[in-house]
């Protein structure tokens, strides 16, 4: 059922990049990689749930109040790693 959900959350990012996103001005976001893309890379490196709570946080980042800039998604942390 993950496997299901994360395709159908990818397709529709996806969607929105070749449909809705080319509507708006080049540069609009302003962040690298753009909030689709980080979204994307968001669920794939760290699963439907992680992933999307991520991508919304950036998503909310993404006005005016805030610089923008570089903003990768973060490694998935080793469950091995000492706090």
């Amino acid at each position: 059922m993950k496997g299901l959900l994360k395709k159908a959350l990818l397709f529709l990012i996806k969607t929105y990049q070749l449909t809705i996103s080319p509507r708006f001005s080049h540069g609009s976001c302003r962040y690298y990689p753009t909030c689709s893309q980080y979204a994307i890379e968001a669920i794939e490196i760290h699963g439907v749930f992680k992933g999307s709570l991520l991508a919304v946080r950036r998503i909310l980042r993404c006005n005016p109040f805030f610089k923008g800039g570089y903003d990768p998604v973060p490694p998935k942390k080793n469950k091995n790693e000492e706090k």
